[in-house]
């Protein structure tokens, strides 16, 4: 990837995942399917068998053992996707270096995608030189996506039950 493509997925990717906080309701108010905004902890117990519907997420290539991860689930379809406050759920967890696991509790089956941002100095802002994300599926970044992969790029299928993916994490 050349500079212009970096720039182009941190300028845009990252501006796009840096979602100003907000306080909202528990993730229990998400299980109709209509709420959107719920801030949540992260539970691994939440993706245990019989525990509904959710995702497992295991994150690769943090950087540091600094700042925050954000890591907010949206429904799969383009006019949810990175959309401001078009986010089910998120779950603010601090930061450790290498790999992190988060359980992201979901309404029910359905198509879903995930966006995870590496706040470094945790100031709630997106920074583009230091800041790092990553996205379900692992889309290629680049200059024609603009760092906004499609929503069919990012999307996958729950069922009934918890499944797992893993995101990797991308740097300037």
């Amino acid at each position: 990837m050349n500079g212009m493509q970096t720039i182009g997925w941190a300028g845009t990717a990252l501006a796009s995942l840096g979602l100003a906080l907000s306080a909202t309701p528990a993730w229990s108010q998400a299980k109709s399917g209509t709420d959107y905004r719920n801030v949540i902890s992260n539970n691994l117990s939440a993706c245990a068998p019989g525990n509904g519907t959710g995702t497992m997420i295991t994150i690769t290539n943090i950087s540091q053992s600094k700042g925050k991860l954000r890591i907010q689930a949206y429904r799969g379809v383009k006019s949810d996707w990175l959309e401001g406050g078009k986010w089910l759920n998120r779950i603010e967890v601090p930061a450790r270096s290498g790999t992190m696991r988060v359980c992201m509790p979901l309404p029910g089956p359905g198509t879903y995608a995930i966006a995870v941002r590496h706040d470094l100095n945790g100031n709630g802002k997106t920074d583009l030189t230091e800041d790092g994300g990553g996205m379900s599926n692992n889309p290629s970044i680049n200059l024609f996506n603009l760092g906004k992969p499609s929503y069919t790029k990012t999307r996958y299928t729950v069922g009934d039950r918890a499944n797992s993916i893993t995101i990797q994490m991308r740097y300037m």
